[in-house]
């Protein structure tokens, strides 16, 4: 991913109040970021901790998403949407975000399963087992690479009124 400054962070939210914008707390970690790492960066924030962010590349520019956490039981362990890791080392969690526009203004919302403390970009980049004698764990840690991004992208996609 391409680093952000918190400027372009703040104006990348698509379906934030300029207040909501204002309020945000960036991540603890901020200036010392591997964005190398990071196939968007997706943070919770420590005043108002039912809150969460993500930003992510689509279409050439950074955009961003405010997400709600959602209360709420499952009766197994659920996957997270983004990353699809099996092998989740972390909780996952029901996030609930308005629709970008005037959807949103309205009272439509777009949810989804992600890990706790967004760390999807580091499951993905973890080998993962051998499946078979000859199985390419290099070329299937790319994969999933790529699926993550591909699934960070049409989540904000959806937010943002761009897919049905």
């Amino acid at each position: 991913m391409l680093s952000l400054d918190e400027k372009t962070i703040r104006s990348s939210f698509i379906n934030a109040s300029q207040r909501e914008r204002s309020n945000m707390n960036l991540p603890e970690n901020f200036d010392t970021l591997d964005w190398d790492g990071l196939d968007f960066l997706g943070w919770g924030d420590k005043k108002y901790p039912e809150l969460g962010y993500a930003v992510a590349w689509t279409g050439g520019r950074p955009v961003g998403v405010l997400l709600r956490q959602v209360e709420g039981k499952t009766r197994s362990r659920p996957q997270c949407a983004w990353c699809e890791d099996v092998y989740l080392p972390n909780d996952v969690v029901f996030f609930n975000t308005k629709r970008a526009g005037a959807p949103g203004r309205q009272g439509n919302t777009v949810a989804t399963l992600v890990c706790a403390n967004f760390e999807c970009s580091a499951n993905v980049r973890r080998l993962p087992p051998v499946a078979y004698l000859g199985f390419d764990v290099e070329a299937a840690r790319v994969e999933r690479i790529a699926a993550l991004q591909g699934n960070v992208e049409s989540f904000l996609r959806k937010v943002g009124g761009d897919t049905p």
